[in-house]
């Protein structure tokens, strides 16, 4: 995560103005040096806002709740998952629901935080079902999952 979220960092400076292509090179940037499951997920999720937001120069807060739905699709078909298996997919249908229809980028990212943290507390006694935590899934009750917990952090990176 650490490594994918650096080689984004440093596209930074050449991101283009075409929403959809910045967040196409964001996602080659995370994939290109990420080699995690969670990474390609996140690029996948981000590949699926690139389509959406293809060509426009500037995409409405009120749309973020779309563009998650359109990642949790695109990454559940890639990875496999669905809701409710302990997995990143529970926390983005989270922000997606708590952020349906908010214009106020800062109303918007605490709606999705507080959104995150309870879905995290929700799933913290459950068994994981998914990845490499459901060879152990015993042993994953009371513990949070670690690709939910790396998107609280960008949540809260946001702030």
């Amino acid at each position: 995560m650490v490594r994918g979220a650096r080689g984004v960092l440093a596209e930074l400076p050449n991101l283009p103005d075409d929403v959809g292509l910045a967040f196409l090179k964001c996602a080659q940037a995370f994939t290109k040096i990420s080699g995690s499951t969670y990474g390609t997920l996140l690029a996948t999720g981000l590949t699926s806002a690139a389509k959406a937001a293809k060509g426009r120069r500037e995409l409405p807060w009120a749309e973020i709740s779309s563009l998650l739905a359109n990642a949790i699709q695109a990454m559940s078909r890639r990875g496999k998952g669905q809701l409710g298996d302990k997995t990143v997919l529970d926390v983005l249908e989270a922000a997606r629901a708590a952020t349906e229809g908010i214009e106020d980028p800062a109303a918007l990212v605490i709606a999705a935080d507080r959104a995150v943290a309870a879905s995290i507390d929700q799933f913290r006694d459950q068994p994981s079902r998914q990845g490499r935590a459901r060879i152990f899934a015993d042993r994953s009750v009371g513990k949070d999952d670690p690709g939910m917990v790396a998107f609280k952090r960008i949540i809260e990176a946001l702030q």
